[in-house]
């Protein structure tokens, strides 16, 4: 019997957990965060002594940030013991110790001061100790924490600074030290100031940090090695991880002049010969596998071997593949899985069998291909979250959990979440749990996936699959003449089902439309509000998954790479000589995109057994051929 999607309310079609009733309930709070905006201490009391409703501390939150009166200081101080690491007590706090800052009240601000990465209000925090007496050995162990940063400081700084370094505390070590953090990903503008720090027969090493940090072939130049010191050798080393991207001929040239130059360490030279084997088998490079062998095995990690098996899979070399992982531990679902592809094309197919076989109990992209492979029945090894009546009441009447809900009914969505994110900060797994159930049942998806990700709860699949949106999703699945389970597979990957997503490339809402793709499908523009009603997003998001598919002459898999990098990009990725489509998805370029057509095609699957589908989604790519 085919089985139905889960309930949605109509409401649930719009936004998540906005109903009429919702509206109403709330229509309180924004009366009152309407007056209390601009009112003064006495209509401010007034409006919080009429207010019953779980966002009362927000009220609150937006009074006292705007008035960090001194004469209410014990009920302003009184609130942040409260709510004393909840999303609402920072930005009080922050403008509290601001006033207090402002009018030089030094006890009061040290005694409302909490750890920060707010280095400005840190470094007052730091003043004000020294000036009322604190020890000075202590206070400036913390400056120098401060001022050895990658970074430059704000001005607030600057006279602690001073003061540190009169006092003494400045040290060629640290000096040098800043200067590494600030070539080495840090601010490299700072140099040249770092540079006056340093003797002066040193300061060409600030100068060369920075030529390397800008052109990396800069490390290759032997001359620039002039007294073949440890700083020196340390430049060299930074660089010379960086060439091996760049200019792998000249990085593999340079570093046999380096080894010899330098009394590098095992652990120093362990790094280089890790970057050097994977930007070598990354690219296919013929040196890769000799560099591999150099890495410890400690080092040996999934990333390398994965592109050493990407390496060589492009050479199809099943020899190499056998006797490289035939033995070694802990390997992934996908190594196990071309492991025992490779055992097959050399004609032990009963080791393959057995591989294969207990790849195929995975719920997992690899264990569906596993299952194909073998002619086994899909198994999502699914579990029910069982929860008792008890805990779920205690979770859903914790006053985080009231505040998380009532946001998500006014679509506050960041808001919601950073409620959500404490709640679940401070929680145990089983009130996780507790928690994930509760949103599920009211249809908080993305909240009840991230949650049960977090504690790696993988096997609740009715949670982590919901069906969601399900009437807009076959809807406009059917409209656009494709399979309903592949277009809610792609919103699972592209946005748990958070209707407000938005990428930083700006990819908006459930599909996680660009506007200007949404423009292109819809022939006329698109706001990203709208982008963000499930309605108008899948409509168009389901049209432009028909027109990859039509572009690419029917077939799902190059429409689902298309969808995350572009038509034009993965036309290039074909081969001259066709290859198997399982081969061809493994070698895609870009390592986001192979990971993904593989997510959406196991999602696919998963959602395929979920709705009661007999077979295995994957089976066809078995038989299937790109390029050519």
């Amino acid at each position: 019997m085919k089985k139905q999607f889960l309930s949605v309310t109509a409401a649930a079609l719009l936004f998540p957990l906005f109903s009429a009733y919702a509206n109403t309930e709330h229509d309180v709070f924004l009366d009152a965060e309407k007056k209390v905006k601009y009112a003064n201490y006495q209509e401010f009391k007034e409006v919080v002594a009429q207010l019953d409703h779980p966002l009362k501390p927000y009220i609150e939150k937006t009074y006292w940030q705007r008035h960090p009166d001194i004469e209410h200081q014990s009920e302003i101080e009184r609130y942040l013991t409260i709510y004393q690491s909840t999303p609402l007590e920072w930005p009080v706090r922050k403008a509290w110790l601001q006033n207090l800052q402002k009018q030089n009240r030094k006890a009061a601000f040290i005694n409302n001061y909490r750890e920060t990465t707010n280095s400005e209000l840190t470094c007052t925090y730091l003043q004000y100790q020294l000036d009322l007496g604190a020890p000075e050995q202590a206070i400036m162990s913390q400056v120098t924490n401060l001022w050895t940063v990658g970074k430059s400081q704000p001005e607030e700084c600057d006279s602690l600074f001073n003061v540190w370094r009169k006092k003494g505390y400045m040290s060629q070590e640290q000096i040098w030290q800043r200067i590494t953090l600030s070539a080495q990903g840090g601010s490299q503008s700072l140099l040249p100031y770092l540079k006056t720090l340093l003797p002066k027969n040193e300061q060409y090493l600030a100068d060369f940090y920075r030529k390397v940090r800008s052109d990396p072939s800069a490390v290759a130049g032997m001359y620039r090695y002039k007294h073949k010191t440890v700083k020196e050798s340390e430049i060299a080393h930074y660089g010379i991880k960086r060439l091996i991207w760049r200019d792998k001929t000249l990085a593999l040239k340079a570093w046999e002049k380096l080894d010899k130059m330098f009394n590098y360490s095992d652990e120093q030279k362990a790094d280089v010969y890790y970057s050097f084997a994977l930007s070598l088998a990354s690219s296919g490079h013929p040196e890769a596998r000799f560099w591999l062998s150099k890495v410890p095995k400690d080092r040996q990690d999934r990333k390398l071997m994965q592109w050493q098996l990407g390496n060589m899979l492009k050479t199809q070399d099943w020899p190499g593949i056998v006797a490289f992982f035939t033995g070694k531990e802990n390997l992934s679902l996908g190594q196990q899985y071309w492991l025992a592809y490779s055992l097959e094309q050399r004609g032990d197919t009963q080791r393959a069998k057995a591989i294969w076989q207990t790849v195929a109990k995975e719920r997992d992209y690899y264990g569906f291909l596993a299952a194909a492979r073998l002619g086994l029945p899909i198994e999502l090894n699914s579990q029910p979250l069982l929860v008792s009546d008890k805990l779920m009441h205690e979770v859903a009447n914790a006053p985080g959990f009231k505040r998380a809900k009532a946001m998500y009914e006014l679509e506050r969505f960041t808001s919601a979440r950073r409620e959500w994110n404490y709640l679940t900060s401070t929680s145990s797994d089983e009130e996780k749990l507790a928690a994930s159930k509760l949103a599920a049942e009211l249809d908080w998806y993305d909240s009840t996936i991230y949650t049960l990700a977090q504690i790696k709860a993988w096997d609740y699949v009715e949670l982590r699959f919901p069906f969601a949106f399900q009437d807009l999703f076959e809807r406009y699945s059917k409209r656009n003449h494709i399979d309903v389970t592949w277009s809610i597979a792609i919103s699972r990957r592209e946005s748990s089902f958070a209707p407000d997503a938005r990428s930083h490339a700006n990819a908006r809402g459930l599909m996680q439309l660009l506007p200007s793709t949404a423009k292109y499908v819809n022939k006329n523009t698109v706001s990203g509000n709208r982008l963000n009603q499930p309605r108008t997003n899948i409509r168009l998001g389901t049209k432009y998954l028909e027109y990859l598919k039509k572009k690419n002459h029917g077939n799902e898999i190059l429409a689902t790479a298309s969808y995350n990098a572009g038509y034009h990009r993965i036309k290039k990725w074909l081969p001259d000589e066709a290859i198997p489509a399982e081969l061809w998805i493994e070698l895609i370029p870009y390592r986001e995109t192979r990971e993904y057509v593989k997510n959406v095609f196991a999602y696919r699957q998963v959602y395929h057994t979920r709705l009661g589908r007999e077979g295995n989604i994957l089976a066809p790519i078995l038989d299937m051929k790109m390029g050519g």
